[in-house]
């Protein structure tokens, strides 16, 4: 096994990764835990919130942070509420004080277990991964660990391109939704607000700012203009598990032939959130068995619809989105933004829908694209250092870094050994990989192959290169 891995970052998928291996470590084992200054490690972006009005897009009872375990956050939400339910989405502040709890409770436990856990409240600046450990550098102190394992989440946004400067400069611009959600008070002048996409990100800006802003009006820029799809009040039971579907899928990968298979299985289903759902636990297997060019389609064609169905609003939470639209404060606009520059005062987005330029004028944009995974123009110091050394190479899509299933980042193709990411980083390879359920499981994988014997090589499947 290894003996001492270093875990780099302070969110949730590192708390689940600490977390399973202080309760599975079975030898002597050290753990350096780089929390990048955290306050509060475990909540990280997603769970940092704490508006009432924020919630699990996921219902209660699957949301335990341990396989074995599922029903860990309901049994935590019931100690403080014995009537929450595990249909319940709950809010995402109480998910992070779960966190939390998990987090100080394998802390606790770590010294009983044989486990040192040395939490270093910084971020590593540096890593110089080799065949035999990996160097990590904090400051002016070097570390060397047999293994480490990057968790570091959302990387910092950025805007889009052709987006004036000087809007940044005056905050009329936002490109840090959350930022401005912790700072905004509340104020009755009617203003003009535009989002600038229009997923679960545009809806957890909206509810908050409509309330802080009563007098404000929203316009939601999409290329499409659809919102998120809504949960039933009621949670379904697939009629099969999908397996019939998921061969027939794993057997013609081409996404138009994907489609067609999900149209005649929604046909026979009672709901169409059902076929959906009885996709998620094989999404990475279908990934990986869909060729590059295959996978181009798919982001450039259906990305935004499998968003739309996969990723969906609490049944509340969407009503509240229809009273919004319906009272007149809330429009949608299908448009692809590619500029935004000041004019007469205001913002004016300049955008593009079916080859005709069209313009919004706006006293604020905000940008609301949710989750950053392109690693090859980051700003984040420690992936721009990686990816400028050559040690990891960038997913072709964008969609974080190149690596294995089992979550081996990869140089040119080829795995490190004793280098291994979790959550957003592996998007490329699992593609579903940032929600709590995937983390959960790739923390229990991970665990398992971080303990076990360093002779036993795991199963090399690669993401297969663009072309």
């Amino acid at each position: 096994m290894f003996r001492r891995v270093a875990i780099i970052g302070g969110g949730a998928a590192a708390v689940a990764l600490l977390s399973e291996l202080v309760e599975r470590a079975n030898a002597p084992l050290h753990l350096d835990w780089y929390t990048g200054g955290a306050a509060h490690p475990g909540r990280g972006i997603a769970y940092g919130t704490e508006s009432p009005r924020h919630l699990l897009n996921v219902r209660a009872a699957t949301m335990g942070m341990f396989s074995p375990r599922p029903r860990g956050f309901l049994d935590f939400a019931q100690r403080a509420d014995p009537q929450a339910a595990g249909t319940d989405f709950l809010p995402r502040r109480l998910y992070g004080d779960y966190l939390e709890d998990e987090a100080a409770h394998a802390l606790a436990q770590s010294r009983s277990r044989g486990v040192d856990v040395r939490v270093v409240p910084f971020a590593a600046d540096a890593l110089v991964p080799e065949t035999e450990g990996v160097t990590v550098v904090q400051g002016e102190r070097a570390s060397r660990a047999d293994a480490a394992v990057l968790a570091i989440g959302a990387l910092p946004v950025r805007p889009l391109a052709g987006v004036d400067g000087e809007l940044l400069d005056e905050g009329r611009y936002v490109i840090d939704p959350w930022s401005l959600l912790r700072r905004a008070a509340p104020d009755s002048t009617p203003r003009d607000v535009a989002l600038i996409g229009l997923g679960l990100t545009a809806v957890d800006v909206l509810l908050e700012l409509a309330d802080r802003w009563p007098a404000a009006r929203f316009t939601a820029v999409s290329r499409h203009g659809r919102l998120p799809a809504t949960h039933l009040p009621v949670s379904t039971v697939p009629d099969d598990d999908g397996g019939a579907l998921v061969d027939a899928m794993h057997d013609a990968p081409e996404v138009r032939r994907w489609l067609r298979l999900l149209r005649e299985a929604i046909a026979a289903s009672e709901d169409w959130r059902v076929v959906v759902d009885s996709l998620r636990p094989s999404t990475a297997d279908l990934w990986d068995v869909l060729p590059a060019p295959q996978r181009a389609r798919f982001l450039r064609h259906a990305r935004w619809a499998w968003e739309r169905a996969r990723h969906r609003m609490p049944p509340q939470v969407g009503q509240q989105v229809q009273a919004l639209e319906a009272s007149g404060r809330l429009q949608r606009v299908c448009g692809r933004v590619t500029g935004a520059r000041q004019a007469q005062g205001r913002v004016q987005l300049d955008m593009c829908h079916a080859g005709i330029g069209t313009s919004l004028s706006t006293d604020l944009a905000i940008q609301t694209v949710g989750l950053d995974t392109d690693v090859r123009n980051t700003a984040h110091p420690l992936m721009r250092q990686l990816v400028t050394n050559g040690h990891v190479t960038p997913d072709p899509f964008g969609l974080g870094c190149q690596a294995t299933l089992d979550g081996r980042l990869c140089r040119d193709g080829a795995p490190w050994p004793r280098l291994f990411g979790i959550g957003s980083l592996l998007r490329g390879a699992r593609w579903e990989s940032v929600a709590m359920p995937e983390i959960r499981l790739q923390a229990r994988m991970l665990a398992g192959r971080l303990l076990q014997a360093e002779a036993v090589p795991a199963r090399r499947r690669m993401a297969p290169q663009a072309g």
